[in-house]
């Protein structure tokens, strides 16, 4: 990655701190949905949870593009927050679901968990999948 991408990559794995981010997927229509999600940093790249048959699963299928902007827990940002541009992958490996719910327990702690046993109680044959948030070096989305 060239040097000068290095602060624009240091913003985008910032946002693994905030509480919530607004994630963005898009139809086939390239219609923009937006949903506030839970977030966290592993490494060079951010991990979010989601039922595997969830929409924004659907939507990644045709397309990898995201954009990712820090928000409140409805999706509402803040006054000059900045966006990403980013490519996003559904990754339903073991080693993945057990990092990310590893990362999101010790960064929301019981909150998470008692989310995670509703909607398991709610809905035993759901299961949670990764998504995994890659930077990419045209990244500011403004």
């Amino acid at each position: 990655m060239p040097q000068t991408d290095a602060p624009a990559r240091d913003a985008f794995l910032a946002l693994g701190a905030s509480p919530y981010v607004r994630l963005t997927t898009f139809r086939r229509t390239g219609v923009a949905v937006h949903t506030p999600v839970w977030i966290v940093r592993d490494g060079d790249r951010l991990l979010v949870t989601t039922v595997a048959g969830s929409g924004k699963v659907k939507r990644l299928s045709h397309t990898e593009r995201v954009q990712l902007v820090a928000s409140d827990a409805r999706g509402v940002l803040g006054v000059g927050a900045s966006g990403f541009d980013a490519i996003a992958r559904v990754d339903d490996t073991a080693a993945v679901r057990e990092t990310l719910d590893e990362a999101l327990t010790a960064k929301y702690g019981d909150r998470y968990r008692e989310i995670r046993t509703a909607r398991e109680a709610r809905d035993p044959a759901s299961r949670s999948t990764a998504l995994v948030i890659e930077f990419t070096a045209a990244a500011a989305a403004g």
